[in-house]
């Protein structure tokens, strides 16, 4: 029996496994189940493909649970295309198709429920596609849209036979019926009246194909697997384009003006409300699901006024001097990218786009300017609106805008720029622009049903002369759906008692309980980097006493005193007090660090205890050290405990679904993005301007920029709980979405799982989170492989049987109880452990909707749930049932969530390697991320950065 891991790839039939749990050879047996069988698929091209797995349950593991199709006539009967491919693949993408519903879900309490998505009725027939061609190009949508409507009027007889097209604002023209210029290229002059003068566009128009509406009903009967997505990206540019004329378009959103309320957030940006729209594919009928929407424009207003509020200035007339250069910094951060439209040409409002803010003030930045005469001198900005425009700037000690291209030199004093209406904040909010938005924004369900119900009126669809056209009708009322309400699972805590619990509502409660596996914490330090005239030495005493007192009841006992317990004042102080405990106390098992509130010192103790010396380290804001509540204290025990390695509570195993009788490992995965706005970080650098100013030698801070990664994290189960995970996590390219180094990920989890538990998975369950529907196939014909090879590359022949699963939080569907009696708590909100797999769902795929957690503000959000891959034959209860389950196995807190623990382990993996990116810059209250251009070089540096320490990585340090 081999007792360790062999860390090479296998290309040779010897195994990395070792062979315990299973041999290799003979397909394996534990507790008499069966191991995986005859060669499932092999996705590598180095076998043959699934086949018709559906049907031939002899290929794979056994099936989880039977469903009884019978009841649930889903599948018509002539789909027999609707299988999976058979043979050799290569990885095309009709190798991967999504596997078919089963069955649905029998388990739980029916419930009624209204959902917002309303009924559309589309015409036989199909909808004509031609591509639009605008030459000058570049133009704005809005440009766009407004050549292709002037162009329809002008040449309406002629070209369009009186209909109404269709316009998606960049290349895609529809029409009801086809256009009489055949198939060929016809191009068309069309004049836009302009500011001064006319503008003349040449547009072209081709055909393209036919979408057809006879596919789309057959793909919606079940009758075909493809839904064919031509037709629907028709209906979608049908039903947005009068909207499209009408309001702000952001994404699927759609905005105006706020008229009649006001919600400022600071920092020149505002909260607008609008509505979302899409059209979607459902069992039998096509849905349009419509909800409110707001988000965060920047506030139409001179320059200046932005600029005091991005520096907080509350008086123009005491700011007489020039900005200092943080301010300038922070400013350019702001405003870099922004239209400006100028004020000083009268009725002429031209509109520019920032790229920069000038070092110097405008009474001395100067430009190259051609006299009359020809020649080139130097002229300053404030002398040349002098001369120019007889303005005497009343700030000519404020920089000025650098606008359109940056080797132009094209300089506006900030007096003379508003802020363009109608711009979005793409940049991140703030915490307090973000907390006033959920604010400003939550409704309690009944609330928002009536908006919704509102805005469908308000739109009145059915009087669209566009749909008209199209013969397109919308129902007025939501879809009313059967939902069900999954019982929770019993949950066992440990110590004496081995007390169980049923949650009530998605919450339980510990008091009277015992950790199932508490930790015994003997060595343990407090370092407080509050300041003692806010923390005194007598909050602290009594904040660890209560901590012990409470930790003690939850049979995580905390012996005796700290043995270190001291003040310390900065970022730069953590690393030699932790280098200072580490060396002077061996068996340190955790630091408890007191933060004055939101500091670079977190990020830096995290850095520190978790990458550098692999100290468990846990943090508490001062207000909660000078006022402990059992509540809090609880809380920081459940998180201390898994730091240590301990477990909370598991669940109770006779309630587990089917797929824990053979060894299972359940992985969660997600990829963090940057904020889209905050590509480049300014950064304070010593260089000169970055316009080269004739006889300026002088060396002031500038602007550098640099592209932030994406973060990528996966988490492993590492019991047959499941409770305790593992994390791995690597940078990637800024902004890509799919798991680059998955394989070599999942390789180490898996050897991981079998130094744990000495049994190797036989199933993969495996959560990926933050997949858009755009992007299902791309990311699983390279993840699925990952997956795969790294299976293959541990021990030739060992393919357990995987079900991948993307789970999506970012979505619009929205669930309503239309029963008052159902609602729950004050915000009215569906009970938790709702499910819906009927009416609302995909027309032959398996996916559901289930809202695992207790909505306490504004309306819940269900989670959403699409089975891309399943070799482990899954029936929709079992399947329904597991994720359920997992949401209740997440450790920081007795409440069920949203979202499967492994899914939501590998969020906060991921929010933790953002902070162990950032570097010792103590100058501002963020800290700075490591910068640098995204090369080879860079991305190296990043990795170790966030290299966790190996005593760390065996622990769930991210708790």
């Amino acid at each position: 029996m081999s007792n360790g891991l062999s860390t090479g790839s296998s290309s040779s039939s010897s195994s990395s496994f070792g062979s315990i749990g299973s041999s290799p050879g003979n397909g394996g047996c534990l507790g008499g189940m069966p191991l995986m069988g005859n060669g499932l698929t092999n996705i590598l091209g180095l076998g043959h493909g699934l086949g018709n797995l559906q049907n031939n349950p002899s290929s794979g593991p056994v099936s989880l649970g039977t469903p009884n199709l019978s009841q649930h006539p889903v599948v018509p009967p002539n789909s027999s295309g609707m299988t999976r491919s058979n043979g050799p693949t290569n990885g095309s993408l009709q190798d991967f198709q999504c596997p078919l519903r089963p069955d649905h879900g029998s388990e739980g309490r029916i419930i009624s429920l209204k959902v917002n998505h309303f009924q559309v009725k589309i015409p036989k027939g199909f909808i004509h596609h031609y591509e639009i061609s605008i030459q000058p190009d570049k133009c704005p949508r809005r440009v766009n849209r407004e050549i292709v409507e002037t162009m329809v009027q002008a040449y309406s007889q002629k070209v369009f036979n009186g209909q109404r097209p269709v316009f998606d604002g960049r290349k895609n023209l529809y029409s009801r019926d086809p256009l009489p210029i055949g198939r060929e290229r016809v191009e068309l002059e069309v004049t836009l009246p302009g500011e001064g003068r006319d503008r003349v566009f040449h547009v072209g128009i081709k055909f393209v194909a036919q979408a057809s509406l006879y596919a789309l009903e057959e793909a919606l009967e079940g009758k075909s697997s493809q839904v064919p997505l031509d037709a629907i990206q028709a209906l979608d540019v049908v039903m947005r384009h009068l909207p499209s004329m009408t309001y702000t378009p952001v994404g699927r959103s759609f905005f105006s003006p706020p008229e009649g309320y006001s919600h400022p957030l600071g920092g020149g940006r505002e909260v607008w409300f609008g509505f979302h729209q899409s059209v979607r594919p459902s069992y039998w009928k096509m849905m349009l699901n419509i909800d409110v929407s707001a988000t965060a424009f920047y506030k139409a207003q001179p320059v200046i006024e932005f600029m005091c509020e991005v520096l907080d200035i509350q008086d123009m007339q005491e700011q007489r001097r020039p900005l200092a250069d943080s301010q300038r910094v922070k400013f350019t951060k702001e405003i870099r990218g922004l239209k400006v439209e100028i004020t000083h040409c009268g009725a002429m409002k031209r509109k520019y786009r920032v790229c920069n803010v000038t070092r110097r003030p405008a009474q001395t930045q100067s430009f190259p300017l051609q006299s009359d005469s020809g020649q080139t001198i130097e002229c300053t900005v404030a002398k040349y609106f002098l001369e120019r425009y007889k303005m005497k700037l009343q700030f000519p000690y404020l920089p000025c805008l650098q606008v359109g291209q940056e080797q132009k030199h094209t300089y506006l004093p900030l007096e003379v720029c508003n802020i363009v209406a109608g711009q979005r904040c793409i940049k991140k909010l703030t915490d307090l622009q973000t907390s006033t938005m959920i604010k400003v924004t939550a409704r309690p369900a009944p609330d928002r049903e009536k908006e919704i119900n509102n805005l469908v009126r308000k739109a009145d669809f059915n009087n669209d002369p566009y749909l008209k056209t199209f013969g397109i009708n919308v129902s007025n009322h939501m879809t009313e759906v059967q939902g069900r309400v999954l019982p929770p699972p019993k949950l066992q805590y440990g110590g004496r008692t081995k007390a169980q619990v049923i949650p009530n509502q998605g919450v339980w409660d510990m008091r009277g309980k015992q950790l199932y596996q508490g930790i015994q914490i003997r060595v343990w330090a407090i370092a407080c980097f509050a300041p003692s005239r806010t923390v005194g030495e007598e909050a602290l005493r009594n904040f660890s006493q209560q901590l012990q007192r409470i930790s003690n009841d939850a049979g995580m006992p905390i012996m005796g005193q700290p043995c270190f317990c001291k003040y310390a004042a900065g970022a730069d102080q953590v690393e030699p007090m932790f280098r200072y405990l580490k060396n002077t106390y061996p068996g340190l098992q955790l630091i408890v660090v007191a933060l004055p509130g939101k500091t670079p010192v977190y990020a830096e103790v995290k850095r520190v205890g978790e990458i550098m010396f692999g100290l468990a380290t846990q943090c508490v804001q001062a207000k909660n050290v000078n006022k402990t509540s059992p509540q809090t204290l609880s809380n920081l025990c459940l998180k201390i405990n898994v730091k240590l390695g301990g477990i909370n509570s598991i669940l109770l195993p006779s309630i587990r679904p089917a797929v824990f009788r053979e060894p299972v490992i359940f992985l969660g995965a997600d990829v963090t993005h940057p904020p889209s706005g905050d590509r480049f970080k300014p950064s304070l650098s010593m260089s000169s301007d970055p316009v080269a100013i004739p006889g300026d030698s002088t060396q002031l801070p500038t602007v550098e920029y640099c592209s932030k990664p994406s973060i990528a994290a996966v988490v492993a189960s590492m019991d047959a709980h499941p409770s305790r995970y593992s994390a791995t996590v690597r940078v990637q390219p800024h902004r890509q979405e799919i798991i680059q180094d998955l394989s070599t990920m999942v390789r180490e989890l898996l050897m991981q799982f079998y130094r744990s538990t000495h049994f190797k998975p036989t199933r993969i369950i495996f959560y990926r989170d933050g997949v858009s529907e755009g992007q299902f196939m791309q990311v699983l014909v390279h993840e699925l492989r990952a997956i795969r090879e790294a299976c293959m590359k541990l021990e030739v022949g060992y393919q357990p049987g995987i079900t991948f699963i993307v789970v999506q939080k970012r979505h619009h569907t929205r669930l309503f109880c239309a029963d008052k009696k159902d609602q729950i708590g004050k915000s009215g909100n569906i009970p938790a452990g709702t499910t819906v797999d009927v009416g609302i769902t995909h027309p032959t795929e398996f996916d559901f909707y289930l809202c695992s957690h207790a909505g306490i503000q504004g309306t819940s959000r269900p989670s959403h749930y699409h089975v891309l891959w399943d070799d482990n034959h899954f029936n929709s209860d079992d399947l329904q049932m597991l994720t359920y389950q997992l949401c209740h196995t997440y450790v920081r807190c007795t409440r069920s969530v949203s979202i499967p623990a492994p899914a939501y382990y590998a969020h906060l993996v991921a929010f933790r390697a953002r902070y162990h990116l950032v570097e010792k810059e103590h100058d501002s209250a963020e800290g700075s991320q490591l910068s640098g251009n995204s090369d080879e070089r860079n991305l190296a540096a990043m990795a170790r950065a966030i290299s966790v320490h190996p005593d760390t990585v065996k622990v769930m340090y991210f708790a």
